[in-house]
């Protein structure tokens, strides 16, 4: 965060100057939900903190996309302590400023008891199936991520392919129209700009992998997709 209170959004590897398709649904959640005001009353230095999460999306797991958050929380980086926040700590800055955490399911557990080989991953909280993996955490602040390898053999890659305006017209569903017009209509009167950036969201979240293997053209496909929602929003009206 910026000291004048704006938000920067990045990955390992950059700050964006234009959030990426799969990170767009990700960023406006956060900004949508992040409690600002909270935040500054609890800190003195906003610019010192940097919050890690993750942003799912479809990469060959089919999750539950209507409950699923577009982030979820996992850890915030202190400049002060030069540290990580404690997984607990961390998890209850994230309810509180409004975002998710990522699920705790077990809190502590002796090291002398602690088999990673033996490691019982448990079932995702967001689809039915086994979580992709488990963060350990010890209390010194280190580390460790243990994956379910039986995970990838659920995974669907199976590549979407297309010109952008069939593509557009199997994707523009009305389930994802009509999601998005109520999402909207929560704080605003809906436009049509406003529920195709929200549709085309949902889409690159939901077939992120399969478009990406298909080597769909992102902003072609966006375009294309604002073309059905806007004749299906024309239809509508038309009732």
């Amino acid at each position: 965060m910026e000291p004048s209170g704006r938000l920067l959004f990045g990955d390992r590897d950059r700050v964006f100057d234009d959030v990426p398709p799969p990170y767009e649904s990700a960023v406006r959640h956060v900004r949508e939900r992040f409690d600002r005001d909270a935040f500054h009353d609890a800190v003195d230095e906003p610019g010192a903190y940097v919050f890690f999460g993750v942003a799912p999306c479809n990469v060959g797991i089919d999750y539950d996309w209507e409950r699923i958050p577009a982030f979820l929380g996992w850890t915030i980086w202190s400049g002060a302590k030069e540290r990580l926040l404690p997984i607990d700590k961390a998890e209850q800055v994230f309810e509180r400023l409004g975002l998710t955490p990522l699920n705790t399911f077990q809190k502590e557990l002796n090291v002398r008891d602690f088999h990673p080989e033996r490691l019982d991953i448990p079932e995702s909280a967001w689809y039915a199936g086994p979580a992709a993996g488990v963060v350990i955490e010890n209390r010194r602040g280190g580390r460790a991520l243990v994956e379910d390898t039986a995970v990838d053999e659920r995974r669907d890659h199976e590549p979407i392919r297309g010109e952008p305006a069939e593509l557009a017209d199997d994707l523009v569903t009305d389930a994802r129209v009509g999601r998005a017009v109520e999402a909207v209509e929560t704080s605003q009167s809906p436009t049509t700009a406003e529920v195709h950036a929200r549709v085309f969201e949902s889409i690159v979240r939901e077939e992120y992998v399969r478009l990406d293997n298909g080597r769909v053209d992102w902003e072609t496909l966006r375009s294309a997709v604002g073309s059905v929602v806007a004749e299906k929003r024309g239809k509508s009206a038309d009732y």
